[in-house]
Order: C-alpha cells, then sequence, then structure tokens
C-alpha cells in the first residue's frame, strides 16, 4: 500500500499504536532499529530522527557518527502480534548530515542499481525470493538445542511435520502485514521449511525478505522453538537456500519473454544470464557470504555449486522456471538466507545488466545432472565451480571491477574488512573435527 504522512499519524491514533520502530539493516544483513514513541512519530515523519552510526557494523568511524533515519512510508506496518502497547514498524534509508544519502547503505545500494537499470530502459526488476530456515527447540531458558522439531521430509505434513502449526501461525501474519502468500510447506531435510511469497519489485522483495525473518524468528519463539537462517545448520543434510527467481520488465512488457524463441527467452534474457554467470564467482562472496554458506554449496545435497544453467534439469546454479509470458523469469539458485538481501540484488542485477550491456554470449545449457559428472567431464563442458570457501570467494570479489562497482567503495570496503575477520577467526579456530582426528593419532 501506499501511504503519506496524515496517513500514518491516523493509523497509529486508531490502532493505538505506542511505539513505533525505525527499522534499518547494517552490511552484514542484520535488522536494526530505533524505537521511539507516538509522541515522537512526526518528528520522525519529517526525517528528523538522528542515531549513532558509529555502533553499526559497517557504517562510519566514531568521528563522524551523527545520521538520519528517512523513513519510507510505503513500509508502514502494526506488528499483528503485539496487542497491548501496540508497536509499528517504519523501515528507513540512512541520511548523513549534509541530506545526501549515505553510500554505506545497503538500501542506497540497491537503489544505486536499479537507478541504473531505468537508464538502460528497464522500469522495474520482479523479484520472488524463496528463503528457507530451520525450525529447533529450544531449552528452559529459551536457548536453541541442536533438537529438531520433526523428522518430516519434503511435502510431509503432521504428525511428520510437526512445525506445521508454526508454519501456519507464521503465514496467517505475512498476510496480516500485507504479504501474498503463495505456498508453505515442509523442506527436504527434518526441521527444514519453505514459505513462498508472490514477487515484488526489487526494493519491495528485500524488505519483504528482512520482515519475513522477524516474523518467521518471533512465533517460532512464541511455539518455544528458534528460527535458523543458517545456511548449513547440520553436517549431513541438505542447507537452507534462498534461490531469487528475477526478471526486467519495460513498463508493462516482461523483457525476458520472446514467444519467437524456442525457449520463450528473449536475447535480453540471454545476455542478462551470460552477466549473471560471468561474475558469479565473484558476487559469491555477497550471495553467499559467511563461512557456513559454502559447507551448502557441496555436490550431493541438491545445492548448485556448478556455474551453468538449464531449462530441463536443477543441478545448474541458474534454472529457467516453465512459466512464459508475462512469468518468464529467471532463478538463481545458489543465493542463502545469510546474504544481506539488498546487496545480494544488488550486485546480480549489476551483473545481468553488464551482459546485456555488452552482449554477452550465453553458453550452451547443460541438460545433463551436473553432479554425476566427472571433472574432467565438467572441465570439457567448461563449467566452472562456485567458490569452494569464503577466502577463494573474496578473492574473486575483490578482483571483479563490475561487482566491485555494484557496492560502492564504502560498502565494499567495509563488507571485505569484515569478512577477512570472520575468515581469519574461522582459519585460527581449533575445532573439534580436529580434536577427534588428531588428538590420539598423533
Amino acid at each position: 500500500m501506499s501511504y503519506n504522512k496524515e496517513d500514518i499519524l491516523r493509523i497509529a491514533k486508531e490502532e493505538n499504536v505506542r511505539f513505533i520502530r525505525l527499522q534499518f539493516t547494517d552490511l552484514l544483513g542484520a535488522i536494526k532499529n530505533v524505537e521511539i514513541p507516538v509522541s515522537q512519530l512526526e518528528k520522525a515523519l519529517d526525517n528528523k530522527m538522528m542515531f549513532d552510526g558509529s555502533s553499526i557494523e559497517g557504517y562510519v568511524r566514531i568521528e563522524e557518527s551523527d545520521m538520519y533515519l528517512y523513513p519510507d512510508l510505503d513500509t508502514w506496518v502494526v506488528f499483528p502480534w503485539v496487542t497491548e502497547n501496540r508497536v509499528a514498524r517504519l523501515i528507513c534509508d540512512i541520511y548523513l548530515p549534509s541530506g545526501k544519502p549515505f553510500p554505506g547503505d545497503p538500501r542506497a545500494v540497491l537503489r544505486r542499481a536499479l537507478e541504473e537499470a531505468e537508464e538502460m530502459g528497464f522500469s522495474a526488476m520482479n523479484v520472488g525470493p524463496e528463503p528457507e530456515f530451520f525450525l529447533f527447540r529450544t531449552d528452559e531458558n529459551g536457548n536453541p538445542t541442536d533438537e529438531l522439531n520433526d523428522q518430516g521430509g519434503y511435502f510431509d505434513l503432521a504428525p511428520m511435520d510437526l512445525g506445521e502449526n508454526c508454519r501456519r501461525e507464521i503465514v496467517i501474519t505475512l498476510e496480516e502485514m500485507g504479504f501474498e502468500v503463495e505456498a508453505s510447506h515442509h523442506e527436504v531435510a527434518p526441521g527444514q521449511h519453505e514459505i513462498d511469497f508472490k514477487y515484488e519489485n526489487a526494493m519491495k522483495a528485500a524488505d519483504q525478505i528482512q520482515t519475513f525473518k522477524l516474523v518467521v524468528k518471533t512465533i517460532a519463539r512464541q511455539h518455544g522453538l528458534h528460527a535458523t537462517f543458517m545456511p548449513k545448520p547440520l553436517f549431513g543434510m541438505n542447507g537452507s537456500g534462498m534461490h531469487c527467481h528475477q526478471s526486467l520488465f519495460r513498463g508493462g512488457e516482461n523483457a525476458f519473454y520472446d514467444e519467437s524463441d524456442e525457449l520463450g527467452l528473449s536475447e535480453t534474457a540471454r545476455y542478462y544470464m551470460a552477466g549473471i554467470l560471468k561474475h558469479a564467482r565473484a558476487f559469491a562472496a555477497i550471495t553467499n557470504p559467511t563461512v557456513n554458506s559454502y559447507k551448502r554449496l557441496v555436490p550431493g545435497y541438491e545445492a548448485p555449486c556448478y556455474v551453468a544453467w538449464s531449462a530441463s534439469n536443477r543441478s545448474p546454479m541458474i534454472r529457467i522456471p516453465a512459466s512464459r509470458g508475462l512469468s518468464t523469469r529467471i532463478e538463481v539458485r545458489n543465493p542463502d538466507p545469510a546474504a544481506n538481501p539488498y546487496l545480494a540484488l544488488a550486485v546480480m542485477l549489476k551483473s545481468g545488466l553488464d551482459g546485456i550491456r555488452r552482449q554477452m554470449t550465453l553458453p550452451a545449457p547443460i541438460d545433463r545432472n551436473i553432479y554425476v559428472m566427472s571433472e574432467e567431464e565438467r572441465i570439457e563442458e567448461g563449467i566452472p565451480s562456485l567458490p569452494a570457501d569464503l577466502k577463494e570467494a573474496l578473492n574473486e570479489l575483490i578482483r571483479d571491477e563490475v561487482v566491485v562497482q555494484a557496492m560502492g567503495e564504502h560498502a565494499l570496503t567495509h563488507f571485505y574488512e569484515l569478512k577477512e575477520i570472520e575468515w581469519d577467526m574461522y582459519r585460527t579456530q581449533v575445532h573439534q573435527w580436529e580434536r577427534d582426528q588428531y588428538m590420539t593419532l598423533y
């Protein structure tokens, strides 16, 4: 819905809203907020609320900490799970005291990419995300255990799927907050779930991913469960992905569709896919941003670890769903739900636009099961692998001018620095596997 200042002030009064969360996202994708009483709402709507940006990961130094929150009025929503002292939410853009957008704000990074798309004649990037998550039981103190809430599998239902009631309440809550939920089901691994919601323009889709995570975690906790979007929480089981269906539009026309093409794909779609494949190894550091992300991207668990495309099998990184016409789209399958959605969509969009601008040649589709191909066969077919770990991904990232430009100097510098620290902490840690493997052997 679209709101103006008067609408929001009126609804806040009618709904007896007492507090407002001014929400934003840090570079690592964590949701942050400044909560204000309703008496300060008008001030917030006038873009006069300030906060300390030096306290936020990847923002600014302590010497330049003053920043302003500019609410996006169309993101106004009253949380349905709070019935007394009601709480509402506004997602904000971050601005500097000079009145200019803060270049390290993840929303600003995505907005720059969308502006470039518009300059190239594309009025919208539509995105349909599919974030998966696990539900674990909590202990008496509310802390997560390693005990799953069920032993169900793909499309199972109660009694195998004991998360069914929790998942159903999540869907009801999302619908009350304006989501158009299309489906919900148990995923492949025990305790793993997926809820799909209708595509939106890229900025709203990224906002919805963040809201979705907040709702899932909140409702799960009310059921005595802990929801995690960690990509690979359990060894030997499928990990959680966040497949991103995407297409470009020119007005009401889907720029990816061509009815005269054998697959119904336009030249624009093929150029876009070529750009995605060209830059995939570099943008993996953004779409798969944690040490744990690369434990999902291994053969044998349906994860797309190979840089290829197909309209007829799910082992490549890009799949072409069967729908055509306005629904023609590509499905990029490597992102995971630990990704900052604003940054992930920005780097994928910029990669695709680079393919269009340079009219890149799309390699032939790979319609065989890549998982059963030997390394020699993959080399012969020209199928690269995604990076094997975060360090390799960071090395690829820093060498790719298009992805570097998509991030912008501020966001890239701080993101790279934070991830180098994360990798070094992991690299120097002694893990239980090492003790089990070597303690008695040597």
